[in-house]
């Protein structure tokens, strides 16, 4: 991915964006071995890694073996630990447990890891003023190159927007070695790009929230890049996986260049949140975010199409009736978006989601953020209603 030409295309347009955040991304083989070379530059004291067992194993191990070929030896490694039900937990806990591994001599952070990881380095960077450079180890999500860490506070989830890394290094070698279940949800969390898009231009004509055609373009272009090689993702070819990490990292400058979540996070995000929130309040094990995106964007789409569509107007009528009914009807089927997870390995399986818990989630996952979304619009002016929220969403 070449931040040069991001930025020349930034250059070419006349809104108000703020600017990319990151010097440098490197989405190729090897990329470890640059990444070494690059904090080398940049290290003068402490350096603190951050990863979790199995990431140190995939990628942080070599990494240091690599910082020590370059002279660098002042290298701090904190492991998180995970939780009882063996979850690696962005939360209170974890997030202590980093900032102990804080000195005044740290000068840089290290996230070596998925999501999870770069969510506490991200909290802890942006608190602290000290620098981190991203080196993600798996295709799993599109917060790496974002501004929002989501930590859960009292068993409430809550994204707070702070900064993104300097640098990003991905060695696709490594990201090829991914647990399947991983890069199925790095293509469910795109796959969500669809109703969040839609989401966010809604939020734009009922409740004037900001939006922004070429940040909106540049998400759909990343979603696009991942459908028409899914077949490439499918088989973990070198061009699949890199293909798929760049769409991830592209809907997160998206998303940093725009200031806010909104382009990639809808009403099937909110539904996401609120099982996740709910497994944690039960104690359960928690599921991979993308792979929940993947499941909550089927229940989205369906909502929107056989339950809100036939209620449109009833709810609104003039113009901005008509701009929704034909962003609704935009949507692809509930068929292609299934099959198009199924064929990069997504499953029912991975997100055992309760009938029960998905219908409430439909009617309470929009007071999670304070963002106006179809759902939210739905539910202001329904919400009396319990019969409406009954959906076909056993069938999915």
């Amino acid at each position: 991915m070449n931040v040069r030409s991001i930025e020349e295309r930034i250059s070419r347009t006349e809104e108000k964006l703020n600017p990319l955040p990151l010097e440098t991304i490197v989405v190729e083989k090897n990329a470890l071995k640059k990444a070494a070379v690059y904090v080398a530059s940049r290290a003068k004291r402490r350096i603190l890694l951050v990863a979790d067992r199995q990431t140190y194993a995939a990628a942080g191990k070599q990494l240091t073996d690599l910082l020590q070929e370059e002279a660098i030896t002042f290298v701090d490694i904190h492991l998180v630990k995970p939780n009882k039900n063996g979850d690696v937990l962005a939360d209170e806990q974890s997030l202590i447990d980093v900032f102990l591994s804080v000195n005044e001599e740290t000068e840089l952070l290290l996230a070596v890891g998925s999501g999870t990881i770069h969510d506490l380095v991200r909290f802890i960077s942006g608190k602290t003023g000290k620098s981190f450079i991203s080196i993600p180890t798996a295709p799993s999500v599109d917060g790496f190159t974002s501004l929002g860490a989501p930590i859960v506070v009292r068993g409430e989830k809550k994204t707070y927007q702070l900064v993104a890394p300097v640098a990003l290094f991905a060695d696709i070698t490594i990201l090829q070695k991914a647990p399947p279940a991983l890069i199925a949800a790095g293509f469910g969390d795109m796959i969500g790009k669809y109703t969040s898009l839609l989401d966010w231009h809604v939020g734009s004509i009922v409740a004037n929230e900001p939006y922004s055609a070429f940040v909106a373009e540049r998400t759909k272009e990343a979603l696009d890049a991942c459908l028409d090689h899914v077949g490439k993702i499918e088989a973990r070819t070198e061009e699949g996986v890199q293909r798929l990490m760049e769409a991830l990292l592209l809907s997160g400058l998206a998303m940093a260049l725009f200031g806010q979540s909104h382009p990639a996070s809808g009403a099937e995000h909110h539904l996401s949140h609120y099982w996740e929130m709910k497994a944690l309040e039960n104690e359960e094990k928690q599921l991979l975010h993308g792979a929940k995106v993947g499941l909550s964007t089927l229940v989205i789409t369906q909502f929107y199409k056989e339950t809100i569509m036939p209620e449109l107007h009833s709810l609104m009528s003039g113009e901005e009736a008509k701009q929704i009914r034909q962003l609704i009807e935009a949507l692809p089927s509930i068929e292609f978006i299934q099959s198009q997870l199924e064929q990069v390995g997504w499953t029912k399986e991975l997100v055992p989601i309760p009938q029960s818990v998905i219908e409430q989630s439909l009617k309470e996952a929009h007071l999670l953020r304070d963002r106006y979304t179809l759902l939210r619009l739905y539910n202001d002016y329904r919400g009396g209603r319990s019969n409406a929220y009954r959906t076909k969403t056993a069938s999915i």
